[in-house]
């Protein structure tokens, strides 16, 4: 029989003194009440209790063996309380893993109004520019490039969209002139990845008059999209980079948007996490909360868009904590909001690039 159950039994035969009474209180049977305690005193190799036709009574080893199990018990209901209170109230450690671009440049406002929110989380970010299994790593939300999942038992739910522009200095196209078609792309000096990360592959541009594929050919290659950006602001070359990366550039002219009438595959970013069952609720709050944050770029709904509005509101969300308003002008005017916490999370970040 189970162990557990037995003591449990015994604690309440001996505090009611009687079988009968133990088994009203439990709803069992006085035969399983009697057995329960007849498996411990079997397996402790001793009695537990002395048995009259009047009353029951605690043996010497009898009256230890209660002590020490009532303790059990209740160590075992408080850790048992611990875990459901976890379930249900956000409370410890919440390991999340980004992008490193995507998260130096917009996750840090949403961690910290989380953690000010929810100061029993104790937010513990991971930044990497690999793929990524959730279960194996032990993380428990993933922000995700979709290219960058691995596992196929997690739950994914799209969070926003990047979009990738090309773009270049004023200073760089003054001096080189300024691309207007991708089909120029080649005759400009480019910044991109190194070949192995798919730099140097050839570009598919949606235009006017449908697909357009370029190869761009590198004067520079950099493994991380923040040194390209370094580049670009440099005016070493004309870079294609996402949108979260770069919005505040393009708003303060650092920076000008090229081949606006053409289009690159957008970045899908998804929140990804290990299950959905019986989900905690410091994971469950983050993901609303990151959805809560990104609602900015749905900031036109119902209202017709223009090719450059759909980008501006999709460089808002994830721009430097920037407002609606600070990136998309007259198009998001009174639209855009931010809520700024004067609180300072105890968060942990460890970044890796690759």
């Amino acid at each position: 029989m189970n162990q557990l159950q037995s003591m449990r039994v015994f604690v309440k035969v001996a505090d009611l003194g009687s079988f009968v009474g133990a088994s009203g209180a439990l709803d069992l049977s006085t035969a399983v009440v009697t057995r329960h305690v007849a498996d411990l005193e079997a397996r402790l190799g001793t009695r537990l209790l002395n048995r009259t036709t009047r009353r029951l009574s605690l043996t010497e080893s009898g009256a230890t063996y209660l002590e020490r199990v009532r303790h059990i018990l209740a160590d075992l209901e408080g850790v048992e309380q611990m875990v459901v209170a976890r379930n249900h109230e956000p409370v410890g450690t919440l390991r999340i893993v980004a992008p490193v671009v995507f998260g130096l440049h917009s996750l840090a406002p949403v961690v910290q109004s989380y953690a000010a929110r929810y100061p029993d989380v104790v937010p513990d970010v991971t930044l990497a520019d690999r793929h990524v299994d959730l279960v194996e790593e032990g993380f428990d939300v993933g922000i995700l490039v979709a290219r960058h999942m691995r596992s196929a038992s997690i739950v994914t739910r799209r969070l926003t969209t990047g979009y990738m522009t090309v773009c270049a200095t004023p200073d760089y196209l003054a001096q080189h002139g300024t691309p207007m078609r991708p089909e120029d792309l080649p005759r400009h000096s480019c910044l991109s990845r190194p070949a192995e990360q798919g730099g140097g592959e050839e570009r598919v541009f949606t235009g006017p008059d449908g697909e357009v594929r370029v190869r761009p050919t590198n004067a520079i290659a950099a493994n991380n999209a923040e040194m390209l950006r370094q580049f670009a602001l440099l005016g070493m070359g004309v870079a294609i980079l996402p949108s979260y990366l770069i919005g505040r550039d393009l708003a303060a002219g650092r920076l000008v948007r090229l081949l606006d009438g053409y289009s690159l595959p957008p970045i899908e970013i998804t929140i990804a996490y290990p299950s959905r069952l019986h989900l905690p609720a410091k994971v469950r709050t983050f993901i609303d909360h990151l959805v809560e944050h990104f609602q900015p770029e749905s900031g036109l709904a119902g209202h017709a868009r223009s090719a450059a509005q759909v980008r501006a509101v999709a460089e808002v969300a994830g721009s430097d904590d920037l407002t609606a308003r600070d990136m998309a002008g007259d198009a998001l005017e009174s639209r855009g909001t931010t809520r700024r916490v004067p609180r300072v999370p105890r968060t942990r970040i460890a970044a890796s690039q690759f």
